[in-house]
């Protein structure tokens, strides 16, 4: 255990707490120390786009460190093995591959729908809260189809405890120590688990799996078989949470700039027209037709990816531009100035979603994005993630024009801790004719 001291050490989730200004500090770092610049000894920030992807896909050299959120309960069989989780993680990519999500997207557009109907008209509204519930009842439906209800109040409880560990804390503490924060995150995760755990015994009794990505868990690999029960039960809470959590963030800055954008807003509402009537009805070509929406946003991620600052660790001795980097460093990756950087993007901070297109309508690769990682760790739900966003914001912006309230200030706080997030964000919504 040791005191906090500025600039500060790495504590749970594997995220830094810097100062109070610490975007800034990341760029005038990237300004004035070139490509990859050091902090402190023995941690060095990756902040130029090359060197950023250089860490991701090196995953050898730097390892991304094993310390979950959710991590497997304690149980009598012990952990699971390592074959074991490689095979958990190529049953839950059954369900998290762009082709499973495309075949379920009339399954997510009439909650992005529901959530752009009950949006009131005229009222200034917080929108974090109200873009998490949505999209925890998409994710939550997603992964447990007719048994989501019965799992969503223990799914916003493991919001909770997520939200618990990574606060920031003037003391850093061995993993051992049972903080309060740590024993609420485990009782969250066994209530979570005791509720799940009948709902995999009915499905495998019944033979009745399910289409959704519990289904796809259950079943058998021609390889390997079932899938251990505990090795469905470990997986599940920290993939629940992601469903959501990280797309909340990134959903507040896309409605921002809706609200900031308005001729962008009005081509993405354009384009929404061709949507079905009936949300259920929505299919993966229709989604793919959403190009400016896409493109849209593509942007706001790249200017502010919510994920904006990765921890790897140094494995072995070995060479990141011109450092020599000791095994045990720690390497800061940042994608919020990687994806700022000018040898990527013309005009990198200026909003500009064509820069997506190619032609002014097909999609385009654009420059390095990290916004959801790349590399052998690279999200894996990046398909499901971007289908909500989409559709999200195509919904909202076919029925709404969004404004800022009046006045001299932000309608929000920008926080840093560990995702860039739009605290306290208020929107006005008014009905389109």
């Amino acid at each position: 255990m040791g005191r906090r001291n500025e600039p500060p050490r790495l504590a749970d989730g594997g995220f830094a707490v810097w100062s109070r200004d610490r975007l800034a500090c990341a760029r005038r770092g990237a300004a004035e120390c070139g490509d990859v610049w050091q902090l402190e000894p023995g941690v060095y920030v990756a902040s130029a786009a090359a060197p950023c992807e250089a860490v991701l896909r090196r995953a050898r050299d730097f390892p991304k460190a094993s310390a979950p959120l959710f991590p497997p309960l304690r149980r009598p069989g012990g952990a699971l093995t390592p074959e074991e989780r490689s095979f958990a993680h190529t049953a839950r990519m059954r369900g998290l591959r762009a082709q499973s999500v495309a075949a379920r997207t009339g399954r997510i557009a009439p909650r992005t729908a529901r959530f752009a109907d009950q949006w009131p008209d005229g009222e200034d509204v917080e929108v974090l809260p109200r873009v998490r519930h949505a999209l925890a009842e998409i994710g939550v439906h997603y992964l447990f189809s007719e048994d989501a209800p019965l799992l969503l109040p223990r799914a916003a409880q493991l919001f909770l405890a997520r939200e618990a560990l990574v606060r920031p804390s003037r003391w850093v503490w061995p993993r051992w120590v049972p903080t309060p924060a740590r024993r609420f995150r485990t009782r969250q995760q066994v209530a979570f688990t005791d509720a799940l755990r009948p709902v995999v015994h009915r499905r495998r009794s019944s033979g009745l799996l399910g289409d959704d990505l519990l289904g796809q868990m259950l079943q058998p690999s021609p390889h390997h078989g079932l899938l251990p029960e505990e090795a469905v039960l470990d997986t599940l809470p920290g993939i629940t949470v992601a469903t959501f959590e990280t797309p909340t963030r990134a959903a507040g800055w896309i409605l921002l700039h809706l609200a900031r954008h308005p001729e962008a807003a009005d081509r993405v509402a354009e384009e929404a027209d061709s949507l079905p009537a009936d949300p259920a009805a929505t299919t993966g070509a229709h989604l793919g037709g959403l190009r400016y929406t896409q493109a849209l946003v593509s942007e706001v991620l790249r200017l502010y990816p919510p994920s904006w600052l990765l921890t790897r660790q140094v494995a072995r001795e070995t060479q990141l531009a011109e450092y020599t980097l000791d095994a045990g460093s720690t390497v800061l990756v940042c994608p919020y100035t990687a994806q700022r950087d000018p040898r990527e993007y013309a005009e990198p901070d200026r909003f500009r979603p064509e820069r997506w297109l190619q032609d002014g309508d097909t999609p385009s690769g654009g420059g390095v994005f990290l916004s959801f990682g790349t590399g052998p760790h690279g999200c894996e739900g990046t398909a499901l993630a971007m289908t909500m966003l989409t559709l999200l914001t195509a919904q909202t912006a076919r029925r709404h024009r969004l404004s800022e309230p009046p006045g001299p200030r932000p309608s929000h706080q920008v926080t840093t801790l560990e995702g860039l997030a739009t605290v306290g964000l208020r929107l006005r919504a008014t009905a389109r004719g």
